[in-house]
């Protein structure tokens, strides 16, 4: 078991309509992100997240990156916030793929409990397509979309290698919705985990993924 944390000074900005909108801009180039604890599902190495240049972020000079780029296919670096925790939000962050030969993937996670136990949806530039999971015990199953019948895998979808994207969740009780640059694909509905967790940014493998201004707004009150 792998885990790497880098806990430290929550660096949330209020955002309209009271959003929290995270920024990396007043962080420190090369450092770990401020108010994230960061660990792995799965295999592989730990992960190293950083705080970097990228004049291309929407919230320019810097971003956040997951720069190990182990090809271990089953190893999934995540890194959460430390605050909040809430049941249903509305997750939303921008996030550019930049390389990656086994995946380059975006993803976003919530009712996060444990590196072994939340929810995750997330974009791969190399497949296209956008794809709801659940990990139970560090094991992770795809969600159907609701009345996509059988052997359905999420979504195709368009997403750019080398382009900012913006991939969003709406949480509501047993609801999920997913959406791609401002176009809703799919809901999907389960009832694992019903309480409240923490959310975060999620790579797979090999993937190097920039990622900007995530925004969390609590749905409801917070527990």
């Amino acid at each position: 078991m792998h885990v790497a944390t880098c806990t430290v000074f929550a660096a949330l900005v209020a955002g309209p309509a009271g959003s929290r909108v995270v920024g990396f801009d007043d962080q420190v180039p090369g450092g770990p992100p401020q108010g994230f604890t960061c660990s792995l599902t799965g295999n592989g190495r730990a992960g190293l997240w950083a705080v970097v240049r990228d004049d291309t972020a929407p919230s320019p000079p810097l971003a956040l990156v997951q720069k190990d780029a182990d090809t271990t296919s089953y190893r999934f670096p995540v890194c959460v916030l430390d605050e909040p925790t809430a049941t249903d939000v509305d997750v939303s962050v921008r996030f550019k793929p930049l390389s990656g030969s086994v995946d380059q993937a975006a993803g976003l996670v919530w009712r996060f409990r444990d590196k072994d136990n939340y929810y995750l949806v997330r974009a791969n530039a190399l497949e296209g397509n956008v794809v709801l999971y659940k990990v139970v015990a560090g094991k992770r199953t795809d969600i159907d979309p609701k009345g996509a019948g059988l052997w359905a895998y999420g979504r195709k979808a368009r997403v750019a290698s080398g382009v900012w994207g913006t991939l969003r969740v709406v949480v509501k009780g047993g609801i999920f919705e997913a959406f791609v640059d401002g176009q809703k694909l799919f809901a999907a509905e389960d009832d694992t985990f019903t309480g409240p967790g923490k959310v975060g940014i999620w790579t797979k493998a090999d993937s190097v993924t920039h990622f900007d201004d995530l925004s969390v707004v609590v749905l409801g009150d917070q527990p």
